[in-house]
């Protein structure tokens, strides 16, 4: 069928064709063996022409534009290849702060056009390479700037030939990719750009590219293989850090100078880099929980397929019914997102009741980010583990203790973690303890987020104090206060994170602290401000500690004092801390170097692990 649309094609006008033609001269990467045929639209309407044609054969289509980002194929592919020329829709047209440009203009001469009339704001894209219809496509973007940004109108063809016209609201615009259907050709896009002093965005362009020339990778490559997994989250440095630079298979090589360029190092085919690709792809899970996801395309979908396998599919748990359940809606939400964007395949369950849900059983993990109430006392942990589901976090037991503050200090004793003096009240106790002196901390002993704490300084707060807390409970803990620097330690699979100093404008760091900051704003200083490095590793000793001694596993977050002689006090543990923007975890990751998506990720991988281990036993 391929050839009889050939044969109609031959002598039109406005259409070249090519037969046999090396990948090398397609593609940038230049891997691959040769297209059958190439017919090369010289215009507008001889590419509708040939998508009408084909669409009315039932023949399918492969279109390229200069080819940087794509990767041939080893053997002929029954589909008709269009090579978009430079030739074919590369002009561009500036009316006052209106730029129209066709898809096949190189970003490069895009932004030095708009440049030589005064216009801005897309100079980060001078070194991307590629052409503007593919950069539309993926989104292209670059410190801080993506192609979207000014855009206002695209123009182009469905794969049957019809025009299409289409708004910047049509389309959702998304970190690195849009939702334009696969199926849609732009043709031209309309801008509408910032006027810039041309000096000033002359001497930005040539810092961006000299930056540029010293990162870029040396030789034929397609650009960036994988997709950065988030805006803080970069693909290159992750292959990089799990020590991908220099593998090689055949002549494709993971390039020394940029770790997410594979270098064709003479005749690489499509499966030396697929399998190089899958490779990789495979190291970097092993080491952070991360699947990549390819930048590149693949000329032969079998291929793209290959690198798109191997997702696992996790169950997000959030909600619940405890005090905490809107702060668990808010974290499962960003725990979900970073998970997404990880790679993984997620189902977000509003979890209402304690029960064991139809998408936790179809899941190959479970990820709880459930605060208080079953969620985090133990209960749905133990029938996750009667039901033999694997999940993130810690088992039964160490839930049941460290949500219990009153067991986890007699763990904390038994260890010899120093806490808080304290005494037990039951209800309907109101006597004042001999042994303590105000102020003093009231709180129930299993619920989280400061719900039901009183700081009590005058014997007139008391009883009012205990009448608050006996509404969460009907045991009740008194501590004694402590006066000094509070900090709180995450600890990741047995690893300290750095310590957050909490600065509060009251003297306890209580629920207006935490969230509606009457008082005033709380500050968190991560690494610490007012404590000495010395003491700051002793914080972290100290909370790994207190996660070896209660059996956790994953993750926990240690809440610490330090008063005014250096004595270190543990306050409590947290076996499901907080996921939101503003949450301390994610806090400390990021300052130990890790994104809120690494962090995510990682946590993941815990419970994989486990899973494939449990299956080889």
């Amino acid at each position: 069928m391929v050839e009889e649309i050939i044969d109609q094609l031959q002598g039109q006008e406005a259409v070249n064709i090519r037969t046999d033609v090396p990948w090398t001269k397609l593609t940038t990467l230049g891997v691959g063996k040769t297209a059958r045929f190439v017919i090369e639209p010289e215009s507008e309407a001889g590419l509708q022409k040939v998508l009408q044609l084909c669409h009315a054969n039932k023949v399918s289509v492969c279109i390229l534009g200069m080819g940087s980002n794509i990767v041939g194929a080893d053997n002929a592919l029954d589909e008709v290849l269009i090579k978009l020329t430079r030739n074919c829709m590369n002009s561009i047209m500036i009316e006052g702060s209106l730029l129209t440009a066709g898809a096949t203009v190189g970003n490069n001469i895009l932004v030095k056009e708009a440049l030589v009339h005064g216009l801005g704001g897309i100079s980060p894209l001078a070194f991307i390479p590629g052409e503007l219809g593919g950069s539309l496509r993926m989104n292209a973007g670059a410190h801080g700037s993506t192609i979207s940004d000014y855009l206002v109108e695209l123009h182009g063809f469905d794969r049957t030939g019809q025009l299409l016209v289409l708004q910047k609201s049509d389309v959702e615009w998304n970190y690195r990719s849009s939702s334009l259907a696969e199926d849609f050709l732009i043709t031209k896009a309309i801008f509408d750009l910032p006027t810039v002093d041309k000096d000033t965005e002359n001497l930005k362009l040539e810092k961006l590219m000299s930056i540029r020339k010293e990162t870029n990778a040396k030789g034929r490559s397609a650009g960036c293989v994988f997709k950065n997994p988030s805006e803080d989250t970069s693909a290159g440095r992750l292959i990089d850090q799990c020590g991908c630079k220099g593998m090689a298979v055949g002549d494709a090589l993971v390039s020394s100078d940029h770790a997410n360029f594979f270098v064709n190092t003479g005749q690489a085919t499509e499966n030396d880099f697929i399998s190089l690709a899958i490779q990789v792809k495979k190291r970097v899970f092993e080491k952070t929980g991360i699947y990549l996801q390819p930048e590149v395309e693949f000329v032969n979908p079998k291929s793209a397929e290959k690198l798109a396998k191997t997702s696992s599919t996790i169950a997000v748990l959030k909600g619940g019914t405890s005090s905490e359940r809107d702060v668990s809606l808010e974290s499962g939400a960003a725990v979900a997102s970073a998970l997404r964007s990880a790679g993984y395949t997620v189902l977000e369950v509003d979890i209402k009741a304690l029960e064991i849900t139809p998408e936790m059983r179809q899941a190959d993990i479970v990820f709880p980010v459930l605060h208080g109430g079953f969620g985090e006392n133990g209960q749905l942990q133990k029938l996750m583990e009667d039901n033999h589901i694997e999940f993130v976090g810690c088992g039964s037991k160490a839930c049941e203790t460290i949500m219990d503050k009153i067991s986890s200090k007699q763990v904390m004793f038994d260890h010899g973690i120093k806490g808080a003096g304290d005494v037990i009240l039951t209800e309907k106790d109101y006597t004042f303890p001999q042994t303590m002196s105000l102020p003093v901390v009231t709180k129930p002993p299993k619920d989280g987020s400061s719900f039901g704490v009183s700081l009590v300084t005058t014997m007139e707060e008391w009883k009012a104090a205990l009448d608050f807390s006996y509404t969460y409970d009907n045991r009740l803990l008194v501590e004694e206060y402590i006066d000094g620097v509070e900090l709180t330690v995450g600890v990741i699979d047995g690893e300290p994170l750095p310590a957050v100093e909490i600065d509060y404008p009251g003297m306890m760091y209580d629920f207006d602290a935490k969230y509606t900051h009457e008082q005033g704003v709380t500050h968190y200083h991560c690494p610490p401000q007012n404590i000495s490095n010395e003491i700051h590793q002793q914080c972290q000793q100290t909370a790994v500690k207190f996660f070896k001694a209660v059996e956790a596993r994953d993750v926990t977050r240690v809440d610490i004092m330090v008063d005014k002689k250096n004595n270190i006090y543990v306050l409590e543990g947290n076996n499901l801390p907080g996921f939101t923007a503003s949450s301390l975890l994610p806090k400390s990751a990021k300052e130990a170097g890790q994104s809120f998506v690494q962090l995510c990720a990682r946590l993941a991988l815990c419970a994989i692990k486990r899973k494939k281990s449990l299956s080889k036993d």
